[in-house]
C-alpha cells in the first residue's frame, strides 16, 4: 500500500463533525491530549491519537453529534485525571470490566461519545460470555 504524508497512516480513520473545527481541535488537544496533524482552513483538521488518527469536519446545521469513538490509552486513570483537570465535565469514573478492560466514558461539548480504554488483563472471551472467532 502506498502512503502519502497528507493522510494519516492509520487503517481506520474516524471522521467526526463539529460546528466549529478550530474550537473542536483546541478542545480535543487540550482536554484529551491529542495533537494536531494538519489543518485545512476552518472546515477540516486531522488529529494524531496515539498511533491512530481522527479527522474533524465542519458540521452544517445545529444537529448534535451522535458518533462514538473508542481510544486505547496506556493508563486510563491518568488520562481521566488529565481530562478532568482540563475541564472535561460529566466523565464517568474509570471502572474495571469483566472482559479485561478499564474504561471511562464522556460526551464532548458537541455530543460525541468517547470511551477511553486500557487493557488490564487477557481474559478469554468465553469467560465473560463472548465467543472467540478470528483473534
Amino acid at each position: 500500500m502506498r502512503t502519502n504524508r497528507s493522510m494519516p497512516r492509520a487503517t481506520v480513520i474516524p471522521q467526526l463533525a463539529y460546528p466549529d473545527v478550530r474550537e473542536a481541535t483546541a478542545w480535543l488537544c487540550y482536554v484529551f491530549g491529542f495533537s494536531e496533524r494538519i489543518r485545512m482552513g476552518d472546515h477540516r483538521a486531522q488529529l494524531n491519537v496515539g498511533d491512530g488518527a481522527i479527522v474533524l469536519t465542519k458540521r452544517e446545521g445545529d444537529a448534535a453529534g451522535s458518533s462514538s469513538v473508542m481510544v486505547r490509552v496506556a493508563d486510563v486513570d491518568r488520562h481521566y485525571d488529565h481530562a478532568v483537570k482540563r475541564g472535561c465535565k460529566g466523565a464517568e469514573q474509570p471502572k474495571s470490566l469483566p472482559y479485561g478492560e478499564r474504561q471511562y466514558n464522556v460526551v464532548d461539548f458537541a455530543g460525541h461519545r468517547w470511551t477511553f480504554s486500557e487493557s488490564i488483563a487477557d481474559v478469554a472471551p468465553e469467560e465473560w460470555g463472548g465467543e472467540a472467532r478470528e483473534l
